[in-house]
Formats: C-alpha cells, sequence, structure tokens
C-alpha cells in the first residue's frame, strides 16, 4: 500500500495565490482529485493526506468537502487560527470531522521566530489535547524553531515537511544537518520525504545530492519515523510524479519488503491515525 501523505488541491486564485508567480506557469490553475486520480493507477497509489495552501478556515472546509467527495482523501491537515481566542471551541468543534487529523501553518513564509512567540506556541500546545497533528513546514534557516519549538512542547506530535527544506543549490547543509540531528531526538517527531525536487535547481534533478540528503534523513530518523510523500502539484516545478516514484523507489530497495511498507503507508497511518 502507498499513501502520499503530502498533496495539495486548489481552485487558483491569482490574488489568494500570489505565492505562484509567473515563472511558476504550470501550477498556475486549478489542481483538483479528478487530476490526482490520473496518478493513482499510474503509480499504485492508495490515497493521499491533503494538506492546506491557504491560511483560512475556507481551506480547511473546503479540504474537508473533496475528502467526503472522494474516498482516496484519506486524512486532511487543515489549518487553523492559532492565536483564536476561541481556539480550544473550534478544536472541539472539529472533533466530529474525523478526516481531519492535524494542521500547519505555512510559518516558511513568517519571520524567523514565527513559530516561538507566545500566543502562537499557546494555541499549538493545545493541539495534542485534541488528539491533532501539526505539521512543520519551515525554510532551513529557520530550522532552529523547530528545535526549539519541540523542545517546548515534547509530547506534541510533530512532522517535518519537506526534510527541513535542505538547500539543495548550494549544498550548504551544516547547520540543516545539526538542526535536523536535534529534531530527531525527539520520539515525537516524523519528517516527511518531499518536496525535494523543488530544492535544488529546477532544470536538473540532482539525484547524488538528493540521495545524500535522504542518507542523513535515514540515518537519524530511523525507518519508523519517516514517511512518503510528494508535495504534488508544486513538486511539478522540478520535475513530475513518476519521476519522484522512480527516485524514491530506487532509494528504499535497499530496505526490507517491511521496511519499505513502513515507509511508504505504515508511519503515515501510525502517524496520521488513518
Amino acid at each position: 500500500m502507498i499513501i502520499d501523505s503530502h498533496v495539495h488541491f486548489w481552485k487558483f486564485d491569482p490574488i489568494r495565490d500570489a505565492w505562484i508567480t509567473k515563472e511558476m506557469a504550470v501550477i498556475r490553475k486549478d489542481f483538483l482529485p479528478e487530476d490526482f486520480s490520473l496518478y493513482l493507477n499510474e503509480n499504485k497509489i492508495d490515497g493521499c493526506i491533503a494538506v492546506q495552501a491557504d491560511q483560512s478556515d475556507e481551506e480547511t472546509a473546503f479540504l474537508v468537502n473533496l475528502a467526503k467527495e472522494n474516498p482516496f482523501i484519506k486524512g486532511i491537515v487543515g489549518w487553523i487560527d492559532l492565536t483564536s481566542e476561541k481556539l480550544e471551541e473550534s478544536l472541539q468543534n472539529y472533533q466530529s470531522e474525523r478526516l481531519i487529523k492535524g494542521f500547519r501553518h505555512i510559518a516558511e513564509g513568517e519571520e524567523i521566530g514565527f513559530l516561538l512567540q507566545k500566543n502562537i506556541l499557546n494555541g499549538i500546545s493545545k493541539l495534542n489535547q485534541f488528539n491533532y497533528t501539526f505539521d512543520i513546514l519551515l525554510r532551513q534557516d529557520q530550522l532552529s524553531d523547530a528545535l526549539k519549538l519541540s523542545e517546548k512542547l515534547p509530547h506534541q506530535p510533530f512532522i517535518l515537511d519537506h526534510c527541513g527544506k535542505p538547500d539543495v543549490k548550494t549544498n550548504d547543509l551544516k547547520d540543516w544537518k545539526s538542526n535536523i540531528s536535534g529534531l530527531a531526538q525527539n520520539p515525537n517527531i516524523y519528517c516527511k520525504i518531499s518536496g525535494l525536487l523543488t530544492q535544488g535547481n529546477w532544470n536538473t534533478i540532482d539525484e547524488k545530492s538528493i540521495f545524500e540528503i535522504l542518507d542523513f534523513i535515514f540515518s537519524q530518523f530511523g525507518i519508523k519515523r519517516v514517511i512518503f510523500g510528494s508535495d504534488w502539484p508544486v513538486m511539478l516545478l522540478g520535475g513530475n510524479y513518476a519521476l519522484w516514484m522512480e527516485l524514491i523507489s530506487k532509494y528504499v530497495s535497499q530496505f526490507s519488503k517491511e521496511e519499505q511498507q513502513l515507509f511508504f503507508s505504515g508511519n503515515a497511518v501510525e502517524f496520521y491515525k488513518l
């Protein structure tokens, strides 16, 4: 079984989705479940986790509705206002929506220190009470924030998106490695093997550099806390789905069938309680 733990859906809006610049023409359009379903049979994908791409309650509702209409969406990572005075009330209300597994804020677009602000920390601290996970999306230069966050909230289930966005272009990974090692010490932190096609030069797939990053991630987190994902459709900026599957399948061929099963689905089922 294969679960893609990181897929986005959107109806493209040039104002709301201003982060999708004209240089990103390939993803400046709608991407909906019927588009992703084309990949299911081609790549033997059994299901996916839909992850928020917009910071609004409407986004969460949009994803919930898509998941209800498309059974291959096994769960969603929505958005919630972590600073709201009614946060606990909202989290309680969401308990009836079993498809919501966790939440995320696009912290890579914020200043360094954003996740460590008192009101944000307070908000994240409430997630575990309601059995929700939190996806950490940060740039490489923000990763020390993730480490501090995990130290302040050691029991919160976290998952690091896109391997912490290592800078494949410059290959300056000293600080990245240091922070990854620190994060991996916490057994409640998992890591998504996703998004790496867009971390380097979009016109070239640097298999050697990607495999070196994977070597380090697997050495730190171990086979039981790494999860397969694609970051579709954003990953189309640096390649295509079949290419990513081929690359990842080649890498994990070194592991046993049981270990590959953990990576491709078992760990996602465990972390997101699918």
